[in-house]
């Protein structure tokens, strides 16, 4: 059985983000997203917001899981059995911050394997950021979450 990491802070979980695993689950058995505690940023969402939103989004499908993870990602992976780490992109900026991350995190676990899968045009321009910022500016933000995330900010902001 293959498995992967899909790992990210997704405050809040996009349609990019959302697409990336489900081209994951077409290469791997069961899926693993986990949910980053970045002490660099500043999120709008706590840890365990985010991870109920994904976990609302893929409620019928059984091989994703979702996991709070603090800390390195290829301990993650190691404890997860898998060295299969699956990462999104957008655009050149994305992969050179990928890249880079990819050969520091090799250094820590030569046996890490990277995925880089490109986003679909359609969400290229997509990001958390933009999202939160039509949250901030109250415009719609439909189209760059899924339905199951766009419901809970919803609720969660009214």
């Amino acid at each position: 059985m293959k498995k992967c990491i899909f790992a990210g802070t997704f405050d809040p979980f996009t349609v990019g983000h959302a697409d990336t695993v489900q081209k994951s689950l077409t290469l791997f058995d069961e899926v693993v997203v986990a949910v980053a505690e970045n002490r660099r940023k500043v999120t709008m969402f706590t840890a365990e917001e985010r991870a109920e939103m994904i976990k609302r989004t893929f409620a019928g499908e059984p091989r994703v899981s979702v996991v709070i993870w603090d800390g390195p990602v290829v301990e993650l992976l190691k404890k997860e059995g898998t060295p299969f780490y699956v990462r999104g992109v957008r655009n050149a900026v994305d992969c050179a911050y990928e890249t880079d991350d990819f050969y520091a995190s090799k250094d820590l676990w030569p046996d890490l394997v990277t995925l880089f899968l490109p986003a679909e045009q359609c969400h290229m321009h997509i990001s958390s950021t933009l999202v939160k910022n039509a949250i901030a500016f109250g415009t719609p933000f439909e189209h760059y979450v899924p339905a199951a995330v766009h419901d809970y900010i919803l609720r969660r902001t009214t």
